[in-house]
């Protein structure tokens, strides 16, 4: 919960590559054609953030530069409606006018909102006035059209539109609107170790050095890790401070009176916020080592691919990083940025942020209800036959029937999400991933890559629908 396991795609560039791997499979070269409107639908089943949305339109700018005008339908689906306030709230920042900050002020923001259990204040202080800006979209057509016409909240219930204004209502800075992250987090922690809580640190890296970098997680550097287990602070930098919650974290809220009961936290305690945007990058200089040291931390790397997609989102031209804007903290004991004591009611926001988002040109952003889960994995009517590309968060998969293959087109893309990026036993990872092939191959699916030939784990699974050549090649023509 609140991040997925593995890395930012661009959805889009990958329905395209889908394509032209089934094109050749064809005898006849298809012939050149003119610049094309390429419109497809894209499901994200239980996908916990928006890394996958805000990479594909970023990247779009690409695409139209190439001849295919992209116009993309995003449909979003999580059981928790405070998880999809947290992704409208990413998504704001991401989509944030330049005009309101800098670009690196910008990415620092989502990494503190995105990962961090504690905020800076000023962090803090600009969810206060997002939470208000959101709240006046959410109940006031008239100003979502101004601020955010692609969002569409349509589909919600009105329990759902609910506990989304409860969500930006407990954002606010209210004395009743408590969210003692530090505590919950100690508290759950020490209940998740046992009787290992006392030797906790080596627990840490244990899990760091003999599980995850033994899977794809070798970019995160143990001092982050370890941070991060203790506190739920992933990415710092030296010079800042964290005092304030992430309210965005908690789940279940129930309003009782002027307070709110919630769950307290519930997300992942293992893995960490580093597998969306921190473990690749196109930057090779990014991830180079020495003498089992990264250069640098996975937060140095989340930062530099986050320069680059919201580079692109507001300039819609290539990004070009200067090496000298990362720096180079991967083998240097830092002391972490401190925790301070706060008030709930001593900062207000100075800005209510509500200019206009960045528009994206032929992006459209559709958020479901909860019971669409069900009609969804049940392959109701209603969304038959209807995606060109569906993501499945690993979490969710339990919920698939195969009558879940009904709402996808018969020239489509499944992914499918593992858990290799968890510190669940190998075993266990080996058999949901044998669960991940058998579904497909059951549901007549088959592997976009050869995965059988590749002697390597993978984060997620790649599928296409099994045609004989002849229907192939009437469909690509």
């Amino acid at each position: 919960m609140f991040w997925g396991l593995s890395a930012a795609l661009d959805l889009f560039e990958e329905y395209l590559n889908m394509s032209k791997r089934s094109e050749e499979s064809c005898e006849e070269e298809k012939p050149n054609e003119e610049p094309k409107i390429v419109q497809i639908n894209i499901l994200l089943f239980g996908s916990n953030d928006p890394r996958h949305v805000i990479k594909t339109m970023a990247k779009m700018y690409a695409h139209k530069a190439k001849g295919t005008t992209p116009i993309i339908n995003f449909y979003v689906v999580d059981g928790c409606i405070e998880t999809i306030a947290r992704h409208i709230a990413l998504l704001g920042i991401a989509l944030e006018s330049p005009e309101s900050m800098n670009l690196r002020g910008k990415v620092h923001l989502f990494m503190d909102v995105y990962g961090n259990s504690l905020l800076r204040a000023s962090s803090y202080q600009y969810l206060v006035g997002k939470a208000k800006s959101l709240f006046k979209m959410l109940t006031d057509d008239e100003c979502r059209e101004r601020m955010t016409p692609f969002l569409n909240f349509e589909n919600l219930k009105y329990r759902e539109r609910d506990g989304l204004e409860n969500a930006f209502r407990f954002w606010l800075p209210k004395e009743g609107h408590i969210f003692h992250i530090q505590e919950y987090w100690a508290a759950r922690l020490r209940k998740l170790m046992g009787v290992r809580y006392d030797h906790r640190d080596g627990a840490f890296d244990w899990d760091l050095n003999m599980v995850l970098k033994d899977r794809e997680g070798q970019q995160i550097c143990s001092q982050e890790y370890r941070h991060w287990r203790e506190t739920g602070i992933a990415f710092t930098y030296p010079e800042y401070e964290y005092s304030k919650p992430n309210k965005t974290l908690a789940v279940g809220l129930v309003r009782n009176g002027d307070k709110y009961i919630h769950r307290g936290y519930v997300g992942d305690m293992q893995t960490g916020p580093f597998s969306a945007f921190g473990l690749l990058s196109a930057d090779e200089r990014l991830l180079q080592s020495a003498h089992g040291q990264n250069d640098y931390r996975s937060t140095d790397v989340t930062e530099r691919n986050l320069l680059e997609l919201f580079h692109e989102l507001s300039t819609e031209t290539p990004y070009e990083h200067n090496l000298k804007d990362s720096r180079r903290y991967g083998s240097v004991k830092l002391l972490m940025g401190k925790t301070l004591l706060y008030n709930e009611c001593d900062i207000d926001a100075m800005h209510d942020y509500d200019k206009p988002w960045i528009h994206i040109e032929g992006i459209n952003i559709r958020f479901l209800s909860s019971e669409d889960v069900f009609k969804l994995r049940n392959g109701d009517e209603f969304w038959s036959n209807h995606f060109d590309v569906a993501f499945v968060g690993y979490n969710y998969f339990a919920f698939l029937k195969d009558s879940f293959i009904k709402v996808l087109k018969k020239k489509c893309l499944l992914i499918l999400e593992t858990k290799l990026m968890t510190t669940a036993r190998n075993e266990d990872i080996k058999l949901f991933e044998e669960k991940l092939m058998n579904y497909a191959k059951v549901n007549n699916f088959t592997s976009v890559i050869n995965y059988s030939a590749l002697n390597k784990k993978h984060s997620i699974l790649k599928y296409k629908r099994k045609m004989d050549a002849e229907e192939n090649c009437a469909n690509n023509h």
